[in-house]
């Protein structure tokens, strides 16, 4: 609420911190998802001093800031030196992984549009509709594995998703099925380097050529490993060819927020070509106001987080990385050996980056004869300080733990596994998670969209699952009755609960 007064400084400051005192730290390695942590503090510290001097410059008219043209120039041409390209190589610097999948996406569908392939090529024809002269919409391949990122852009822009399976034991897309997906409507075909789910790698080669062949684009989704598989390579592991340099890759989304270690909202989309890049823009006369021309989604947007990547990047260069890469395969390394001498647990594929997935030697939570619930297990690691990411089954690809290994991870790895081991035995003694008999089935056979958020919240409280504070700390029973539904009422269902926790 508004406050009568202002409030001084140092009030709203221990305001703050007492709101934070709930909050997963961001720092020491025990949250194994959202943050990312070099466990080099002057160079977080360098990197807010920066933000800060860049918070008030507003990145929507360059003309001016120029500040911003210069810093933008230098960051995406050191991603692109790294990536394939050079320092003619044309690139956005967005908010976030997302918004660089969004623009990516756009310009794909844009690019079809002019080629003509779409019919009336009408920009409102929407995604599986019927244009005038019996044209229908554009569609985009992608594989299972791919981030929902994905899912959202082609909502928004009204493109079809035609998923396409992974193999059953590398999790690697199928270009069999890719070759038989593409169509006369597909605006672009989509591979990840690594996916998120299990941190392997999609035969981007392959793929590429085989987009090339039909005369469609190719992007590369390495958000997550495009900062980290060329230190990876460097410092000795086998990296498969994945960037601009392949044949056939037409764009490249990478985080800096991510092992770039630079503070929230730094990515950055690279283009093979400006005329690609053109089509990511959007531009608008049809007003009497100031000009209108953005190079992302959002207009007015803070030149923070560009200063934050920048001297992030500055601080650390290439000696900083590479040794964060060294630090960060070992510890992956580690920690892979380490859960395969755990009981009852298995990592999924042969992770080629620092994400790592844990499953239960059952495919599922609960299994038989004591088995290991991983949700149980989460829940279990959480109590002794430690978050280790849940991800529900779905296309034949058990439960599982996410963690994301960072440069921090190496000094508490030892420590990390003992927790494991003994959250899995834990898990093991406790039993599977106890779902309430018949409530999938009745989830799945009411009508969630017609409950207002306090119904919803009484039908959450009437299974022992509490919406206050921010919604319940303890997840197995909420993510077994997920892992039980269907994704799309598994959708329905996080909609509403985001809505009953934040009402």
């Amino acid at each position: 609420m508004l406050p009568e007064y202002g409030r001084p400084v140092h009030e709203l400051l221990a305001e703050l911190a007492e709101l934070k005192a709930g909050d997963l730290p961001v720092r020491g390695g025990k949250v194994t998802a959202y943050v990312y942590d070099t466990g080099r503090p002057e160079i977080h510290d360098a990197a807010h001093r920066a933000y800060a001097e860049m918070l008030e410059v507003n990145m929507l008219d360059p003309t001016a800031f120029p500040s911003m043209i210069a810093l933008e120039r230098q960051v995406v041409g050191a991603v692109a030196g790294l990536l394939g390209g050079d320092g003619g190589t044309p690139g956005i610097f967005t908010s976030g992984g997302t918004e660089s999948i969004m623009l990516a996406v756009k310009a794909a569908r844009d690019h079809w549009r002019a080629a003509g392939r779409s019919g009336s090529g009408a920009p409102g024809d929407a995604a599986g509709e019927t244009g005038e002269n019996g044209a229908r919409g554009p569609q985009m391949v992608l594989p299972v594995t791919a981030h929902p990122a994905f899912h959202k852009a082609a909502h928004y822009l009204g493109v079809e998703v035609v998923p396409v399976p992974v193999d059953p034991v590398t999790f690697r897309v199928s270009v069999p099925a890719v070759e038989a997906a593409i169509g006369d409507r597909t605006v672009l075909v989509v591979v990840s380097a690594p996916s998120y789910p299990q941190g392997v790698v999609d035969p981007v080669a392959e793929v590429a050529a085989l987009a090339s062949s039909r005369g469609v684009p190719c992007h590369v989704d390495a958000c997550v490993g495009g900062w980290l598989l060329p230190w990876l390579r460097e410092a000795g592991a086998e990296i498969p060819a994945f960037d601009l340099s392949v044949p056939g890759v037409t764009s490249l989304s990478c985080d800096l927020h991510k092992f770039g270690y630079a503070p929230k909202g730094a990515s950055v989309l690279l283009f093979k070509d400006a005329a690609l890049r053109r089509r990511a823009y959007f531009a608008s006369a049809a007003w009497p106001g100031y000009t209108i021309i953005n190079a992302t989604v959002q207009s007015s947007r803070s030149a923070g987080p560009l200063g934050g990547a920048w001297a992030t990047l500055q601080s650390l260069g290439r000696d900083g990385y590479l040794e964060l890469g060294r630090t960060t395969l070992e510890a992956t390394r580690r920690l892979v050996e380490g859960v395969a001498a755990i009981p009852g647990l298995r990592v999924l594929g042969r992770p080629e980056s620092s994400l790592v997935a844990i499953a239960a030697e059952q495919d599922g939570p609960g299994g038989t004869d004591g088995a290991i619930d991983v949700f149980v297990l989460a829940d279990e690691a959480r109590r002794r300080g430690w978050f280790l990411q849940p991800q529900l089954s779905y296309a034949g690809i058990p439960a599982n733990l996410h963690i994301t290994v960072t440069g921090v991870t190496l000094h508490g790895v030892e420590a990390m596994l003992e927790v494991i081991a003994e959250s899995a035995e834990a898990a093991r003694k406790a039993g599977p998670a106890v779902v309430p008999d018949g409530l999938p089935e009745l989830i799945a056979s009411v009508d969630l969209e017609a409950l207002d958020d306090a119904t919803f919240t009484e039908l959450a409280a009437s299974v022992g699952i509490s919406l206050d504070g921010g919604g319940p700390k303890e997840m197995a029973v909420v993510n077994a009755v997920l892992d039980a539904l269907p994704a799309a009422v598994r959708e329905t269902v996080l909609v509403r609960f985001l809505s009953g926790i934040y009402s």
